[in-house]
């Protein structure tokens, strides 16, 4: 993924490259044809100002840096739940439920579930587990300090229903027995959480058996156990879940299935598409995470801007004597001002590419949080995307413009008697 993504970085910001030269090009061959103000002069200004433009041009990168690591936390913790489900799995809780941890099933209820139209066969019978969630305390490797892991159980056919997650260590859990099965996320932050070891909680001694990848997906942080184990543990009435997971014979069979479930009378469920689910429960965080991360962007903007307008500003008031004679040569307000505007756009986009460049490093990177709806930890990476990097670079566009726009306005319509007489 990074490999892949580093080249395709270099591809598109050498594709603005491109597209800058040939623009320069362009308007210095048509700049003698229009009467505008040549492109080199904007350079060479530029160049003869480099210690004002930096302080700008850093100001802009780190904004943009701060602006795409918070959207790409907040694209990768939602890309994280949203992985967790399945377009061909359903998923049937309590009617009413917002999460599976308030929901409810009953062992007769999923055995009419089991029975609905659309649900997928093997040869060992209808591809449902009945699941029970719970949250358990594990020290964190890194701090020592307990963070909430959620516990799931399952059933013994589960990974013949999620069949994205892998055994990658030891073997799966035999049903009955007080065996776990840990995430390689979990595996890897939680003490104690490695493979053969022995771990204590809800009164019980568990021994850890496998570890699994799940596919970068939330499940990568859980703990998975026999789930009428777990029900017995955390002292629940027998015969009670909190959700079932149903695997259909085709994407396409949902609807049929839904219909058939929520409007048997023996039945007081709700169902919708797991893949969906998930994506639901990521809205909370996500939104948390965006709008934070707005709001500190938001405040670094306007330092981003108030520095290119002090830039510009202290540009046009240097160039006073350039400005009298290019107006003097003919050169239009308008001429003026776009000259100007140029030149605090070509500083924007330089900052933007650093800013994007500085935060590459990024990608992949993995930390957590909680996720609120199960108020248990879920670990995460950061997921920078073509288009958050595109959009950076706008976003330092956009500064620029703003910081740029008023010191070009000024410039243009300075009087050049005014502007000859302070020669």
């Amino acid at each position: 993924m990074v490999p892949k993504l580093f080249f395709g970085t270099i591809i598109t910001f050498a594709a603005v490259f491109v597209f800058l030269l040939a623009l320069t090009i362009v308007v210095g061959l048509l700049a003698p044809f229009f009467n505008t103000v040549p492109v080199s002069y904007n350079f060479r200004s530029i160049r003869a100002r480099w210690t004002s433009t930096i302080v700008a041009v850093l100001g802009i990168a780190g904004t943009v840096g701060v602006f795409v690591a918070m959207l790409s936390l907040a694209r990768g913790f939602r890309a994280t739940l949203v992985a967790s489900g399945s377009p061909g799995n359903a998923l049937v809780m309590r009617a009413g439920s917002s999460s599976e941890m308030m929901g409810g099933i009953t062992l007769d209820s999923v055995r009419i579930v089991q029975d609905a139209p659309g649900v997928a066969h093997d040869a060992n019978g209808p591809l449902v587990t009945q699941e029970v969630v719970g949250v358990m305390p594990f020290p964190l490797i890194s701090t020592g300090t307990d963070a909430n892991v959620q516990v799931r159980g399952v059933s013994p056919n589960v990974l013949e229903i999620r069949k994205f997650v892998k055994i990658i260590q030891g073997r799966m859990f035999q049903p009955g027995l007080d065996e776990l099965v840990v995430g390689k996320n979990a595996s890897k932050s939680y003490m104690g959480l490695t493979l053969g070891n022995t771990v204590n909680f809800g009164g019980g001694r568990w021994k850890i058996v496998g570890v699994f990848d799940a596919g970068g997906s939330a499940f990568d942080s859980e703990v998975w156990c026999d789930a009428k184990i777990l029900n017995e543990v955390l002292l629940r009435p027998p015969n009670i879940y909190q959700s079932a997971t149903v695997h259909l014979t085709s994407p396409a069979d949902f609807q049929k299935f839904k219909d058939a479930v929520t409007t048997d009378p023996r039945l007081n469920v709700d169902t919708m598409r797991e893949i969906d689910y998930y994506a639901k429960q990521s809205t909370t965080m996500t939104r948390l995470i965006t709008v934070l991360g707005g709001i500190v962007a938001a405040i670094m903007a306007i330092g981003a801007i108030f520095g290119a307008l002090n830039t510009m500003y202290s540009a046009v008031s240097e160039r006073g004597r350039e400005i009298a004679t290019m107006r003097a040569l003919g050169f239009s307000n308008w001429n003026v001002l776009l000259s100007f505007l140029f030149e605090a756009l070509v500083i924007s986009i330089v900052g933007g590419i650093i800013g994007c460049i500085a935060v590459l490093p990024l990608n992949g990177l993995t930390t957590q949080t909680m996720n609120f709806q199960t108020f248990s930890n879920v670990a995460f990476a950061f997921k920078i995307t073509f288009n958050l990097l595109l959009a950076g670079i706008a976003f330092a566009l956009v500064m620029g413009a703003l910081g740029g726009l008023l010191p070009a306005i000024r410039a243009s319509i300075r009087p050049v008697a005014v502007a000859l007489r302070e020669l």
